[in-house]
């Protein structure tokens, strides 16, 4: 199987060119939508800033054919856990399933696949801002010139509703296969650069009570997958 480097174009090219096809085979009123899941460090978010730009670069548009959206805008806020029945808990597990916002992540997606028309207005979604560790409303606009949504997120190929529903109304997913021990590097390194944890230690505890709980959740409960990336 081909390794996921996206320092290799030609890797990047063949997504962004299938999805330019799929854009082009369809009605001018009618995004595309394509959702690109993997368990915690497996490079989600690389994949889609990825293809979105090389779609940009391929139409010759300034970042406004395609665009990528983070699932983490749709966290719920550090406010909303700590009202929770079991607060320490809730915030301990940040990232898991319960600990989002799927509801409003379903009602952008239904909103995404109305048709577009010249009075379509601009649609926007939330992003997170890491400083504060919240979200951030209506941060990113999805203007009606963007005909392609490249979603990526933890939970876009989860087979439990609200997620499914979402999942029903892309064109596509796609998720991204990595050795656990690879995303378990990029993790560990991960959470002590944000400040989350003081220490690779910590950072290891947290991986083994949150992450790797997270991934087993994501990989026992999936949904069918049109592309398998792999990630390592």
């Amino acid at each position: 199987m081909a390794v996921l480097n996206f320092q290799v174009p030609e890797y990047v090219d063949r997504l962004a060119r299938k999805v330019q096809a799929l854009s082009k085979s369809k009605d001018a009123s009618t995004r595309v939508l394509i959702g690109v899941s993997g368990i915690p460090g497996s490079g989600k978010s690389t994949v889609g800033a990825a293809i979105a730009t090389r779609l940009n670069e391929l139409e010759g548009t300034n970042n406004e054919f395609a665009v990528c959206i983070p699932m983490d805008g749709y966290h719920l806020s550090r406010a909303q856990l700590a009202a929770m029945p079991d607060p320490a808990t809730a915030i301990h597990r940040r990232g898991a399933a319960f600990t989002f916002d799927a509801e409003a992540f379903y009602r952008l997606v239904q909103s995404l696949r109305e048709p577009l028309t010249a009075d379509s207005p601009t649609v926007y979604a939330p992003s997170f801002d890491h400083a504060t560790k919240d979200p951030v409303d209506d941060d990113i606009p999805i203007s009606q010139k963007s005909r392609v949504v490249i979603f990526e997120g933890l939970y876009l190929s989860l087979n439990r509703e609200p997620w499914s529903l979402a999942a029903a109304l892309l064109d596509e997913s796609w998720f991204i296969e990595v050795d656990r021990e690879i995303a378990r590097t990029r993790l560990a390194k991960r959470h002590v650069a944000s400040g989350i944890v003081p220490d690779i230690a910590a950072a290891e505890h947290r991986i083994d009570s949150t992450d790797f709980l997270n991934a087993d959740d994501i990989m026992q409960n999936r949904l069918p997958i049109q592309e398998l990336l792999p990630g390592n």
